[in-house]
């Protein structure tokens, strides 16, 4: 994976909470919220937050006594995320890196990450940290995206840049967030973590937007993939926001379109 997959800065953090989050994330993140509230955890660690779409729900369901570790390695998305939440003296904010957590061991009921997983360069090391840190009787809660066949507007995207960049498509989309869809991959490397007990449900959902443009912005300006548009033509980015509108609106419509998304959630105890 390229380091540029995991660059979220400048204008991306604000785009990806105003375009991507609604898009695609709100429902799972609901659904995160919803598993982690069953457990009634005293104390939460959430890896790789973003710009904060699973820790404002999961907030929301939390007891007024429990306590909740939001962490993540890109600094900028952290920031929009507290910007987000506002004063909660239950959330603490820290910059981590999920391979390696500054906390000690046993410490949390719950450990979360929505979407995070297929960022981490190694991805048995972030999920033997999660191991690490959490209680003997905890459970770590992480969702990852299936294969881009299974995710329309993805794809559509993916399509379009190939169209617009014939010679050197960007390959962000499929490579990195839905490049690692495998069931029996993502099993076999939280076993391999030291993990004794894995559940995963595959989770299908509709993506919902009132038009192709909104579309076209989450995916190119919300998104790494807008490095990869400007590092291929610095001047390209509303042209090829064009094209994959273009392309959207011939595949789905000019109006309000949905179309499915579909991800795994891993549920996974010590």
């Amino acid at each position: 994976m390229p380091d540029s997959d995991k660059v979220f800065a400048g204008s991306v953090p604000e785009n990806y909470d105003r375009y991507i989050v609604p898009l695609i994330f709100q429902p799972y993140a609901d659904d995160m919220a919803r598993r982690v509230a069953a457990r009634a955890p005293q104390a939460v660690l959430e890896m790789a937050a973003g710009t904060g779409a699973v820790t404002r729900a999961v907030a929301a369901v939390l007891a007024p006594d429990a306590t909740y570790m939001v962490t993540d390695l890109n600094q900028p998305m952290l920031d929009h995320a507290r910007s987000r939440q506002g004063g909660d003296p239950r959330l603490s904010w820290r910059h981590a890196d999920a391979q390696q957590l500054p906390f000690s061991d046993g410490s949390f009921d719950v450990a979360c990450c929505q979407f995070g997983a297929m960022f981490f360069p190694d991805r048995v090391q972030a999920y033997r940290e999660a191991r690490r840190v959490l209680k003997p009787q905890g459970v770590y809660l992480f969702s990852i995206w299936d294969g881009i066949d299974h995710n329309v507007f993805a794809k559509d995207v993916t399509d379009a840049m190939a169209e617009f960049f014939p010679d050197d498509p960007p390959r962000f989309l499929a490579r990195t967030p839905h490049g690692h869809g495998d069931t029996a991959l993502i099993r076999r490397e939280v076993l391999e973590a030291g993990f004794s007990n894995v559940t995963i449900e595959t989770r299908r959902e509709q993506s919902r937007a009132l038009s192709a443009r909104i579309v076209a912005m989450s995916y190119c300006q919300g998104t790494p993939l807008r490095g990869e548009i400007e590092a291929r033509r610095a001047d390209a980015l509303d042209a090829a926001t064009a094209c994959a509108e273009k392309v959207i609106i011939a595949r789905h419509g000019a109006g309000e379109i949905s179309a499915k998304i579909q991800a795994h959630v891993i549920e996974a105890t010590p």
